[in-house]
């Protein structure tokens, strides 16, 4: 990361024996046409899958177990035209992370992941269920959830975007709906100030979330949503949604054109204040 911020060029980046580099388990590189069918995946090093610069990729019928550090289950990064269904994710930090590159990396390749559906999955252990970042300079557009199950008492959020000033990026028009949620931490998280924080020159740009039919059984929060006062999250829609306990609310900031439409909390009726 500091080559990279200083600007090294990519040939002059060697790390070959001696680095201790923990290489991902399976990992397609400027690939068309990808097929990951019918295999379970365990213990991998680092990320289990991580597709990058990819184009048409199906990952279905997939198992991914593993509970080492950073052991992501399925990491899209700046692909295109992406299906993940039937997959059951087990890990030991975010179950699906969808990804476009960090920093001046992500921004000198400048290549969006988009058009990402998501659909009848499983998810268990893992820091996040469906999650967009933090390597997420490149930006995430066009991301569609529906019809998946998650629950763990290991499972601290269910969606989250997860970014800072430095790592920037534009996110935007991500559909979530018929989402289940068993037991979690956290129920939807947008946060600005992941990791570094409010330390860089680069906004992120989060707009067009919609959510819908999601049903939380139990949560300690509702929400964690933190935007920048000068880049505010826009556009944020909930319905037809009920989270049936809840210890605390949590946090709704910096957030403009937040719609919310017949959401139960508690057994309340939810509208943000």
């Amino acid at each position: 990361m500091k080559d990279v911020e200083a600007g090294v060029p990519v040939a002059e980046r060697l790390y070959a024996e001696g680095s201790f580099l923990r290489p991902p388990l399976v990992q397609f590189y400027e690939c068309d046409n990808v097929l990951i069918e019918g295999v379970t995946l365990e213990n991998s090093p680092f990320w289990v899958i991580h597709p990058v610069l990819c184009n048409s990729l199906t990952v279905r019928g997939v198992t991914t177990r593993s509970h080492g550090p950073n052991s992501d289950g399925c990491d899209p990064e700046s692909c295109r035209n992406v299906l993940i269904e039937g997959c059951l994710f087990d890990n030991g930090d975010d179950c699906i992370a969808i990804k476009s590159g960090r920093n001046a990396d992500g921004r000198r390749v400048n290549v969006p992941t988009e058009n990402v559906v998501v659909r009848n999955c499983q998810m268990r252990d893992g820091h996040g269920g469906l999650v967009l970042g933090s390597e997420i300079s490149g930006g995430v557009r066009n991301v569609f959830l529906e019809d998946c199950v998650m629950s763990s008492p290991h499972l601290e959020r269910g969606l989250r975007i997860k970014t800072n000033s430095v790592r920037g990026g534009e996110i935007h028009d991500i559909y979530v709906r018929n989402l289940t949620i068993g037991e979690v931490k956290d129920v939807i998280v947008i946060n600005f100030y992941y990791e570094e924080g409010d330390k860089g020159d680069f906004d992120p740009t989060v707009y067009n979330i919609q959510v819908e039919n999601l049903v939380c059984k139990k949560a300690r929060r509702a929400f964690q949503i933190r935007g920048f006062e000068r880049a505010p999250i826009r556009d944020l829609r909930i319905s037809n949604s009920r989270i049936e306990h809840a210890d605390s609310i949590g946090v709704i900031e910096e957030v403009t054109g937040l719609t919310v439409s017949q959401l139960s909390i508690n057994g309340q009726l939810f509208q943000p204040g």
